[in-house]
């Protein structure tokens, strides 16, 4: 269900002290691997060219699959964790694929020995039976913090598999801080009525945008919540009171600004995916 994905700035904040941000389209490489031939070489890549795609709110950047057939956000987490969204080819848009146990390999910059890892399916909120558009996975231990290359050989989309590969560094002069919505796209978030967000919510939330409201607060993430606990609709994180916001009258919990952006975009878009506020506890 949920859009897990668009541009933003705080949420880095809080994962760029790691110096980790998945790099751009121009440094990341994706083939399609034909389904009935899974032992044959990727068909093609990527052009490495430039392609415009904007950071996300969870700190890690859009990286295309299949040459811009579909998208992946790679986030890199405190403790060695790699979070992976699948996306359409619109990279604002959350695409569910299988759930399906997918394998990595992870190695220093520039090394020549990977190492080997699991992604989990981790289904979102709203996502299908049997579907999911996040995958988790655990890096090992002694190469969490460090700058890394990653491969994934094989994703299954529909009837074809992917490989992805990206790498954790920035380029020169990029500090892992991601750009922030832009200012005119963010006031139409927030200032105009759609769906289920309305002129009511609006006034309710001070006439304002999430950048302005909780400017200067810091945005934390607690991957553990606890069984009752509210959690962000978005990341699934242990949200917390000090980012709420009010949507079809009802007050919502976030871990960050940013993910108030993709919910109220979801709101707007597609009201009958947004549940109420008690469906966003952890079970």
């Amino acid at each position: 269900m949920i859009r897990y994905l668009r541009r933003a700035a705080y949420c880095a904040a809080a994962l760029s002290a790691l110096s980790l941000s998945v790099i751009g389209c121009s440094d990341s490489t994706t083939s399609k691997i034909s389904v009935d031939s899974p032992g044959t070489k990727p068909a093609s890549s990527t052009d490495g060219g430039e392609h415009g795609h904007k950071a996300s709110p969870h700190g890690g950047i859009v990286v295309p699959i299949g040459s811009d057939s579909y998208h992946a956000e790679a986030v890199f987490e405190t403790g060695g964790i790699l979070r992976l969204f699948t996306l359409g080819q619109n990279e604002a848009a959350v695409l569910e694929v299988e759930a399906q146990p997918l394998t990595g390999y992870v190695k220093i910059e520039g090394g020549l020995d990977s190492e080997s890892f699991i992604l989990t399916a981790k289904p979102q909120v709203g996502d299908r039976a049997g579907m999911t558009s996040q995958f988790v996975g655990y890096l090992p231990k002694e190469m969490a913090g460090k700058k890394l290359e990653v491969t994934i050989p094989a994703i299954r989309i529909g009837n074809e598999r992917f490989r992805i590969a990206f790498k954790s560094t920035t380029e020169a002069g990029d500090h892992g801080m991601p750009s922030k919505v832009a200012d005119e796209e963010e006031k139409k978030i927030y200032l105009t009525p759609g769906g289920k967000y309305t002129e009511a919510d609006i006034r309710a939330n001070g006439n304002v945008t999430a950048s302005r409201k909780f400017k200067g607060l810091k945005a934390t993430h607690d991957l553990k919540p606890k069984p009752g606990d509210s959690i962000c609709p978005v990341t699934l994180t242990l949200a917390s009171p000090k980012f709420s916001w009010v949507i079809d009258g009802k007050t919502y919990e976030f871990c960050c600004p940013p993910c108030v952006d993709e919910f109220v975009t979801l709101a707007k878009e597609k009201p009958v995916e947004v549940l109420p506020p008690d469906a966003y506890r952890q079970k």
